[in-house]
């Protein structure tokens, strides 16, 4: 019986102007499913117990957004990110290509569950197709083709008892994944001033983007500024310049990869 291959496309479809989610049908899909309690005002009140003698309920039960924010700008103006460790943020992804996953990783001060190829079966195949790829109508069909052709041979592979373990092997490197990923705030702003330069490759690029539009909205104040360097400090510090620096934060989040 044939299997079908279903793949994504990294063109994404129109988003709703409210954008109440980060999702939509060919991208990938990301929830932020957990956060740290008041985010804000939690750090802030991490930041004052070091120069007061006040209990740390006391300093949070004192905090305001006025108050938190003028804290918090100054904290990261100074450079005194330790507070921002305080407040995490779990995310759980779908449809993140295994190229992009193992880029996703290298940030090594967060915490990974990924779905496993060894003890779930490749049933329901699914193939990030890159939008340059996708463009062109003869190299589209033949990804399809190959793509499938891996797919069936791995599937055969299963049905005569070869572990799955080993039979993934053939699969190819797009193959979408599942993760959940928690990273503290400190540690969002180097993966957002890393990942969302026009340099970082198109998929994490628009992973980090769905990404920061999500906890901008659980902590406004913390995310107020963030991004690539262009963005944060007016001036691109890569070696190689893209020579195409964001205006705004606004403009990097309007933007779409594709």
């Amino acid at each position: 019986m044939r299997r079908w291959l279903f793949f994504h496309f990294g063109s994404a479809l129109p988003q709703d102007p409210k954008r109440k989610g980060e999702n939509d049908s060919m991208a990938c899909r990301v929830l932020l499913i957990a956060s740290t309690p008041s985010p804000d005002a939690v750090v802030a009140a991490a930041a004052r117990i070091c120069y007061s003698d006040a209990s740390a309920a006391d300093l949070l039960e004192a905090e305001s957004p006025e108050k938190s924010g003028k804290l918090l700008h100054h904290l990261w103006k100074s450079g005194h990110y330790s507070p921002f460790e305080h407040a995490s943020f779990t995310f759980a992804m779908d449809g993140l290509s295994r190229v992009a996953s193992h880029q996703l990783v290298r940030h090594r001060i967060a915490s990974f569950s990924q779905q496993s190829q060894r003890y779930v079966e490749m049933g329901d195949p699914d193939v990030i197709l890159p939008p340059s790829v996708a463009s062109n109508p003869d190299f589209s069909e033949r990804f399809r083709t190959m793509a499938e052709e891996a797919h069936r041979f791995y599937a055969e592979m299963v049905e005569a008892g070869i572990p799955r373990e080993d039979a993934r092997f053939i699969l190819p490197h797009g193959w979408s994944t599942r993760l959940v990923m928690t990273m503290n705030a400190r540690e969002l702003h180097h993966f957002f001033t890393l990942r969302l330069c026009r340099r970082a490759q198109w998929e994490i690029r628009d992973l980090a983007r769905k990404m920061l539009r999500l906890v901008r909205r659980a902590a406004p104040l913390l995310f107020e500024k963030a991004g690539p360097s262009c963005v944060i400090f007016g001036e691109c510090r890569e070696m190689n310049p893209c020579g195409k620096p964001y205006a705004s934060l606004e403009a990097l989040l309007d933007e779409e990869n594709y």
